[in-house]
């Protein structure tokens, strides 16, 4: 019988909560398949099996468990079961699924390819339409049924399913990633002199540009041209020309870096996680948008690593892909500034003495006023909008021109 014990995740973490179960009591696994997902403070990591054998769970869903503290145990002596080939033969069968044209796994019908329905379902939710995300489905697999239609059109503006005049109330224990979260949020207030400084960007630029080069560029890089792209660039020469910002405080010394190690805020399923893009300041656009890719990816599938989260000398968040049009973001501590991107929305501005319809966003950049000074804040997001609005400054950080006449 072989012990499968919590491993250390980190020098400061020193208890995980076991998330979840993914081999049951009793089950054969493989040696190096996955059996359960546990959580610390900082991060979600799987436990592997150490040999092949039957398994025997220790711990139950949402115990909390110190590190080396024994997790399971696996029974070598078990017989593999009749049938049950080892994990590396398994899996052929599940490439040769992925192997399959897409076409043949997506169920066609009338609506978007991402819902399920049955080719009656489709035609009605076509016809009347329905928000297909607001019926609830009822058939194997979670399609959409004729009388879930019927059901919601019967019933308009009110979420199908639930209870009227309920009063329930829920309570679920606290994941340890959110309970650093908040504490560190409470950190950061109480510690900071935190102050958010406001400006707005005509996008008409990069959008255009976006528009021109996206299907070349995704050619070319095998990635969308996306916005994060622009704005990390953007933000990199800027913390260059203002170091201060880029910057934070140690004591009673403050440290600058030569480098922009660049965190971006992800909505993870779990919560807020903050991974970082290293040396963003040399990375191009295309490499830049393929580790934010990489990172959300791995911040929706719970994999970041401990590595991937920590560090990080100035953070980016977008509460625009939630609709956010201003918002002041808070310091993601060490570090002394944060900015936060909003909704793009197409408002009447002034442009040469005329009235003219251009797509906005607002810009705020939270700072630590202890080691960042008003001036410096302002014109760190003034440059920001200047590199946005003319993004041919991207290549060099100043206009083409001047740098051509080194002016």
């Amino acid at each position: 019988m072989i012990d499968i014990k919590v491993p250390a995740v980190g020098e400061s973490i020193s208890e995980v909560t076991l998330v979840k179960w993914l081999k049951q009591e009793g089950q054969y696994v493989e040696r190096d398949e996955v059996i359960a997902e546990l959580e610390s403070e900082k991060a979600t990591f799987e436990v592997n099996a150490e040999k092949a054998g039957a398994l025997k769970t220790l711990g139950k869903e949402g115990d909390t468990l110190k590190i080396g503290d024994v997790l399971a145990q696996i029974d070598e002596s078990a017989t593999r079961p009749e049938g049950a080939a080892p994990a590396e033969k398994a899996a052929a069968p599940a490439q040769q699924a992925k192997a399959q044209p897409a076409a043949a796994q997506v169920p066609v019908t009338a609506v978007s390819n991402d819902i399920k329905a049955t080719p009656v379902a489709a035609a009605i939710i076509t016809d009347k339409k329905v928000d297909a995300g607001s019926i609830k489905p009822s058939g194997t697999g979670g399609k959409i049924l004729k009388n879930d239609v019927l059901e919601a059109l019967a019933h308009p503006g009110r979420a199908i399913g639930k209870e009227l005049f309920t009063r329930a109330d829920r309570r679920e224990k606290m994941s340890n990633l959110r309970k650093t979260v908040s504490r560190r949020l409470v950190e950061a207030k109480n510690t900071t002199a935190m102050l958010t400084t406001f400006n707005e960007v005509d996008m008409s630029p990069v959008m255009a540009l976006r528009a021109k080069y996206k299907d070349k560029f995704n050619e070319k890089h095998g990635v969308n041209l996306g916005f994060m792209s622009f704005f990390t660039k953007a933000t990199c020469y800027a913390l260059q020309e203002w170091p201060a910002v880029n910057a934070y405080i140690d004591g009673d010394e403050l440290v600058y870096h030569d480098y922009c190690d660049i965190s971006i805020a992800v909505s993870a399923p779990k919560g807020l996680v903050v991974p970082v893009i290293r040396n963003a300041e040399s990375l191009s656009m295309a490499d830049i948008e393929k580790k934010v890719v990489e990172l959300a990816t791995k911040a929706r599938d719970n994999k970041l690593s401990m590595e991937e989260m920590q560090g990080g000398t100035f953070t980016i968040t977008n509460g625009g892909v939630f609709g956010s049009l201003m918002s002041t973001p808070i310091i993601n501590i060490p570090q002394s500034a944060i900015l936060g991107m909003h909704k793009i929305e197409e408002r009447a501005v002034v442009v040469n003495g005329q009235i003219v319809v251009r797509p906005m966003m607002y810009l705020a950049v939270s700072y630590d006023h202890r080691i960042i000074d008003g001036r410096e804040s302002v014109s760190f997001l003034v440059r920001i909008k200047e590199l946005l609005e003319n993004p041919d400054q991207l290549l060099f950080g100043k206009d083409p021109l001047k740098a051509l006449l080194e002016l």
